[in-house]
């Protein structure tokens, strides 16, 4: 049986729960819970702080784990990144008093730069040739410039109302973050297994994003002319229908392209077109 280690609460705890009951697997919330049995898959879950899943999982303590790319780069533990999950976007950047007179990386010698995250900013500085003073903090890092503890930050933004609301501007956009699946290298075969079923429901499901499955009838004698504008799985799916001269086709099409590809398919004649929600695509 899996362990899988997500979050407790916080950004990403919400969306790992949503990702779970996607793939049909019943998560019971985590207040006052260290670990749970899930239903609709062998899986227990743990409910961990963060930035100790990535070194939860290393030791094996979790066999798979829900966590922020910035958290894995961060504590660098030997984990094998199983798959990208489409959410918790974000990125980490350098910040400055909105007052101050930045003019590059240079800004940042000699000067004090407080973070979660000093790792990622030491390698950073390293690579760029930055010598500054790097101070650990814990928690609200964006209030060290305000009360004095440091000349700029070095944190997790995603809107940057936080930064604005604190007298900060973002000046270097450093790293960019997102939800992964991660693995302890050392699994069994038989969690191996386990996790491949796992990240096939997963791939399900994010395959189906931003996708629509779209039916219409058109005129046999346009039939060509369509399929060069449709796409699909392997190619449109093409039925007749019971009056003579028309079809019915079915497709799956990218939102992004989907009503500039309907405008050309009812310039050829096409009606009575469906869109649906498709809810998974298993290839």
């Amino acid at each position: 049986m899996l362990r899988i280690a997500i979050q407790a609460k916080g950004r990403l705890n919400e969306q790992s729960i949503g990702l779970l009951s996607e793939a049909g697997i019943g998560v019971a919330e985590s207040k006052r819970k260290l670990i749970s049995r899930a239903d609709g898959f062998p899986m227990k879950v743990l409910y961990l702080r963060d930035d100790d899943i990535p070194q939860a999982v290393a030791m094996g303590v979790a066999d798979l784990g829900i966590v922020g790319l910035n958290e894995v780069a961060e504590k660098n533990f030997p984990v094998e990144r199983t798959m990208d999950l489409g959410f918790g976007s974000c990125r980490i950047s350098l910040a400055v008093d909105r007052t101050a007179d930045y003019n590059g990386l240079d800004y940042f010698r000699g000067k004090r730069v407080a973070t979660s995250y000093p790792n990622i900013l030491a390698r950073f500085f390293a690579e760029k040739g930055i010598d500054a003073e790097i101070h650990t903090i814990k928690g609200s890092v964006e209030i060290a410039p305000a009360v004095g503890m440091s000349d700029a930050i070095f944190d997790i933004v995603s809107s940057g109302d936080t930064l604005i609301s604190n007298g900060l501007v973002e000046v270097e956009k450093v790293f960019y973050s997102k939800a992964v699946l991660i693995a302890n290298p050392k699994l069994d075969e038989q969690k191996r297994r386990e996790t491949a079923q796992l990240t096939f429901r997963f791939n399900s499901i994010l395959e189906s994003r931003g996708m629509k499955y779209v039916l219409m009838n058109l005129p046999q004698e346009k039939l060509d002319e369509a399929i060069t504008i449709l796409p699909g799985m392997r190619s449109p799916t093409v039925l007749p229908l019971a009056q003579e001269g028309w079809c019915s086709i079915h497709a799956v099409i990218c939102e992004s392209q989907l009503w500039e590809r309907i405008e050309r398919l009812k310039a050829l004649g096409a009606e009575g077109i469906l869109v649906l929600t498709l809810e998974n695509m298993i290839r």
